[in-house]
C-alpha cells in the first residue's frame, strides 16, 4: 500500500419533501379555474401537430406559442390557450415574458376536464376581447370548429373533419390538412 487513506464513497441521503410544482390555473371574469390534471397523450400530440403546422406555414409572419403561456386580457381574465398565434405586427403584446393583449388566433383542444369551459365562457370571453379567430379542436370526434369574429360576434365559419383542409380566415399564411393534426388511432 502506498499509505493513502481509502477513498470514501459519497453518501446520498434521502429526505422527505415535495417537488416544486407550480400551480396551473386560469382566471376568467375574476373567477379562478384550476387545471386538475396534466393533459393526456392525444391532447399533447394534437398540440404538437398544430404547432408544427403553424410554424411551417407562418414562422415568418408571426409568433406561435403553446400552453402553458399566460395571456393577460386584463386583471380579471388571464388564460392559457393551447395554441396562441400573434401576427408579426402585433408582437408588441409579448412583454415581460407573457402576453398582454389580444392574440390574433387561439386554439383550444377539448378535453373532458376543460371542454365545456372552452365552448362557453372562454369562447364568450375571446369574443368580448376581440380575438379575431378561434378554433375548437375535438380529438375524440376528430373535428375542428372554426369561429371568425364578424362585427363583434363569433360566426361559425366551418366545422371540419379530419379529412378536410382548414384555411384560417384571418391569417393568410395558415392552411393545414387536418389529417396531419389528428394522430392515428391506437
Amino acid at each position: 500500500m502506498n499509505g493513502d487513506k481509502p477513498s470514501k464513497k459519497p453518501v446520498v441521503k434521502e429526505t422527505q419533501g415535495f417537488y416544486d410544482r407550480p400551480e396551473r390555473f386560469e382566471i376568467i371574469g375574476g373567477i379562478r379555474y384550476d387545471f386538475l390534471s396534466s393533459p393526456k397523450y392525444v391532447h399533447q400530440k394534437v398540440l404538437t401537430n398544430f404547432y408544427l403546422a403553424f410554424h411551417t406555414a407562418c414562422c415568418l409572419d408571426g409568433e406561435t406559442l403553446l400552453a402553458p403561456m399566460d395571456v393577460h386580457f386584463d386583471e380579471e381574465n388571464i388564460v392559457q390557450p393551447d395554441v396562441i398565434y400573434i401576427a408579426r405586427e402585433n408582437r408588441g403584446i409579448i412583454r415581460d415574458g407573457f402576453v398582454f393583449g389580444v392574440p390574433d388566433l387561439l386554439v383550444e383542444i377539448l378535453s373532458r376536464s376543460t371542454g365545456s369551459r372552452d365552448k362557453t365562457i372562454k369562447k364568450a370571453m375571446y369574443e368580448r376581447f376581440g380575438v379575431r379567430e378561434y378554433w375548437l379542436a375535438d380529438p375524440e370526434y376528430r373535428v375542428v370548429e372554426q369561429y371568425v369574429l364578424t362585427e363583434g360576434r363569433y360566426l361559425q365559419a366551418a366545422v371540419l373533419a379530419e379529412h378536410d383542409r382548414l384555411q384560417a380566415a384571418t391569417v393568410p399564411c395558415l392552411t393545414m390538412e387536418l389529417s396531419a393534426i389528428f394522430p392515428e388511432e391506437e
